[in-house]
Parts: structure tokens; C-alpha cells; sequence
């Protein structure tokens, strides 16, 4: 399926490509972080506990059987050789690794009226990685386009967090289109525990299947959609040229034409349920995150109320 023309006024190359000054860049990590971190610990630290925690159990110890026991927990290696019954002892995993995985290719440089989905997403990572240190727990991250340009090991930590957070907010990629699917199976590959990983894209893109389908299996997928309304609905503006940005195609489109909007929307929502279909299919969560709210509270809001709604779901379900 081709991109859509999403974007009539993308950020110009000149302005993506410049290398971003080491102070500016510090002061947006700061800023993000002063944001951010307040937002994790408040709201979502018995949340992300509660949603995340116990999916897991390790071996502690053995002890001998007590009345009540459930005769499943037998160890029986250890019975036979002390000539009576002893019980394996399990405990919680108290440590997660939570993955990052994050479509930075040029059709996320693209915003209408709020954001650019980038810094969206450079936000909604910030407060779900600073909750994971909260809990003591792993943060890694990969970024990628149609390549993968960057992979951060998972580690604990407020100073690896920061370093997630500039690497996110600083990256220029080389690619200059998306591949899901390649993303997918560089994680597949490289994390072998079972980790909590959040992939955020506007899943304009196809033949993610099979990694998508392995990694769901392997680790606890979130699909993250990061959407902005001017991808689905084009407003009358009569004769306008729009351009693909991870193509660079342009097209003079007449906005005026009822067949063309309907066109332009039917698009989008054709993709869109086919993402849906397909993180269904495999058992996976799927959330969605609206970049295009002009006002930075109620869009900060928005995107809070989905996160303690997904949270609350994921604690339902245990």
C-alpha cells in the first residue's frame, strides 16, 4: 500500500538536517524531563505496576511441604533425596525490561496543528520510561525508518533515560522510509527475554506480518498509533499540491472534490483497519495517540486519560 499524501507543508529537509545545537538539545531533554517525570511518578506508579507486574514467575527456593500446599509445586528430585516432601517457592519476577520501539522516519516530522508526531512520541516514551524507573526496572530502545538507525540497550537508570530521551529528541535519520517489518525482526533477534514492548508508528506501511506475529509471541506487544487528524481528512482549500515526505511525490490534488476527500479518507481508515485486524489477530493491545490537538493541556490530557484507560484494561485482564 503506498504512503498517503499527508502532508502539504512538510518540515523542510533543510530544517531536519541541521544539526541540532548540543545546548538547544540539552534544554528540550530538560524540559521534557521537568515534563514528563512528574507525570510518571503521580500518575502512573501503582498503574504501571498494576498493568505490568507478576506477568512472571521465577524459581526462589524449596521448602518442606505444608498442609495446603498444592501438590503441583512438588519438587521431586529434592523429595527423593531427602525421603520427604518438599515444595518449590515462586516469586513474582521483580524485574521488566520495557523495549521502545519507534517509527522516526520522515512521515513522523508531519503536524498539523499541535505536534509533530516526533515529539509526541519522544513525550509518551519519556512518561512510560520514567515509570519504568520508578519500578526498578529496564528501559531500552530502538529507533528506526526503513532501517534500523539506532538500538539502545536496556538499562536502568534516570541518566539512561535522559540518554533515551536525547537520542529521540536529537535523531536525524538516514532513512527515508518505513519498514516495520525489518524493525521487528532486529528486535526479534537482539531481545531474547520476554519484555513489555511498545511500538510506536503511524503503521503506514505493509509485509510487518510475520515479525509482528513472532514478536507478539515472544514478548508483550502494545501497538501505539500516533495519528494526526490532516492524515485522514483534507479541508476545502480548492487546488493544492500536497507531498508524500517519505517519498518526496508531489501531486496537485482539488481539495474541493467531494470524491477526492471521501478517496483520502477511505485510504486512511482502510489502513487503519488493517493495522487494527492485524495486532488483534496476534493478541496484542493497540492504543491510539492524537498529535494534531492544538492546545498542549487538553492534548497532554488526552493522551493521559488513554494511557490510565489501557493501564486500568491490562489490570482488568489479570
Amino acid at each position: 500500500m503506498p504512503p498517503l499524501f499527508a502532508s502539504e507543508n512538510p518540515l523542510p529537509s533543510s530544517e531536519r538536517e541541521r544539526q541540532m545545537d548540543t545546548a538547544e538539545l540539552l534544554k528540550k531533554v530538560r524540559k521534557i524531563e521537568i515534563k514528563t517525570k512528574g507525570l510518571s511518578s503521580d500518575l502512573f506508579a501503582g498503574e504501571y505496576h498494576s498493568a505490568f507486574k507478576g506477568r512472571g514467575m521465577s524459581f526462589s527456593e524449596v521448602r518442606e511441604y505444608q498442609f495446603g500446599d498444592d501438590i503441583r509445586a512438588i519438587d521431586w528430585n529434592v523429595t527423593a533425596r531427602f525421603n520427604h516432601p518438599y515444595i518449590k517457592v515462586f516469586e513474582e519476577e521483580r524485574e521488566l525490561t520495557v523495549m521502545l520501539l519507534l517509527d522516526l522516519s520522515p512521515s513522523s516530522y508531519f503536524g498539523s496543528s499541535g505536534q509533530f508526531k516526533n515529539q509526541l512520541i519522544a513525550e509518551i516514551s519519556a512518561v512510560l520510561s520514567f515509570a519504568a524507573v520508578n519500578n526498578n526496572d529496564k528501559v531500552g530502545c530502538l529507533l528506526f525508518t526503513d532501517k534500523v538507525e539506532r538500538f539502545i540497550p536496556p538499562k536502568k537508570g534516570k541518566s539512561h533515560i535522559l540518554l533515551i530521551v536525547r537520542e529521540i529528541l536529537g535523531f536525524e535519520g538516514k532513512g527515508s522510509g518505513t519498514n516495520i517489518g525489518d524493525a521487528l525482526q532486529y528486535f526479534n533477534g537482539v531481545i531474547k527475554k520476554r519484555s513489555i514492548a511498545f511500538l510506536f508508528s503511524d503503521f503506514i506501511d505493509d509485509g510487518y506480518e510475520t515479525p509482528l506475529r513472532i514478536a507478539a509471541r515472544k514478548h508483550d506487544l502494545i501497538g501505539v498509533h500516533v495519528h494526526d487528524v490532516r492524515e485522514r481528512e483534507i479541508p476545502r482549500m480548492g487546488l493544492v499540491r500536497l507531498r508524500d515526505p517519505e517519498t518526496s511525490r508531489e501531486r496537485w490534488v482539488d481539495t474541493d472534490s467531494e470524491a477526492v476527500r471521501n478517496h483520502y479518507t477511505a485510504h486512511y481508515d482502510q489502513n487503519l483497519a488493517r493495522f487494527s485486524r492485524l495486532f488483534r489477530q496476534v493478541g496484542s493491545d493497540v492504543i491510539s495517540v492524537d498529535s494534531s490537538i492544538a492546545d498542549e493541556k487538553i492534548r497532554q490530557r488526552r493522551y493521559l486519560q488513554t494511557l490510565h484507560s489501557f493501564f486500568r484494561r491490562r489490570d482488568s485482564r489479570r
